[in-house]
């Protein structure tokens, strides 16, 4: 079975900087796919790249085996895919009108709107706030909406750059425990950069390690931590200084 996206050949540059350049890169269907690396290593760009955010210099993408032109992947295709950054940008509305944004605009029935947004107020533990303005929520709370906005719209791929790092510590374990859960069931497709081992640890099946815009070691997320290759060792031991590992 041929992978959702595949990269072949793709670099990106800015101001006349190569951010990214790498020969081959798969997502899999089902899988929790883990980005990390140094600051400015490339990931938040290579996660923008893969959603169709930002346009390769060279390269092809492929979408199940099909290439797409490059800058033109169509609507049909994007609406496939959701994404959750570190701030969760909600509107000033209701908690209820933000989860349901993006049935709103691909034009859902209200009663199927009404139906999904209570079904996943209750899954993200945030039915209680439905006619808050989500402007005034806490950092758990409103990340909860953001997660919630991201997964009404049933992505094929769901997108998530640093989502809880700037959580208090209870609050980040409480969300993940429920997150993990509701991907789970919902046997979405993941990708997931973050700086956190612990977040990665405990989140992903299978890591990538991108340095200097170059991948240079994906494998099973254990495999990966437990065996760095010459390439990451220097990076991951650094980091296991700050960042717990275990699950």
């Amino acid at each position: 079975m041929s992978p959702l996206i595949e990269l072949i050949n793709l670099t990106f540059k800015a101001n006349n900087k190569m951010i990214l350049d790498i020969p081959e890169f798969q997502i899999r269907a089902g899988e929790f796919l883990g980005i990390m690396g140094p600051n400015g290593a490339g990931k938040s760009t290579l996660l923008k790249v893969l959603a169709f955010l930002d346009q390769q210099m060279s390269g092809q993408i492929l979408y199940r085996g099909n290439v797409i032109p490059k800058g033109n992947a169509p609507l049909e295709l994007r609406r496939k895919f959701s994404i959750a950054l570190q701030q969760s940008l909600l509107l000033d509305g209701t908690v209820f009108h933000n989860i349901a944004i993006g049935l709103t605009l691909r034009k859902v029935p209200k009663a199927v709107i009404k139906e999904k947004v209570e079904q996943w107020m209750e899954l993200f533990g945030v039915s209680h706030l439905a006619k808050k303005n989500a402007l005034y929520l806490s950092g758990g709370e409103a990340q909860r909406v953001n997660l919630a906005r991201a997964m009404i719209v049933e992505p094929e791929i769901l997108f998530l750059d640093e989502p809880f790092s700037a959580l208090d510590f209870p609050t980040k374990i409480k969300l993940m425990e429920d997150f993990k859960g509701i991907i789970e069931a919902a046997q979405t497709t993941a990708v997931f950069v973050s700086h956190d081992l612990m977040e990665i640890n405990y989140l992903t099946n299978r890591l990538a390690i991108i340095v200097n815009g170059e991948l240079k070691q994906v494998g099973p997320t254990p495999r990966v931590l437990e065996h760095p290759n010459s390439s990451t060792a220097s990076f991951l031991n650094e980091w296991k200084k700050f960042y717990p590992v275990a699950r």
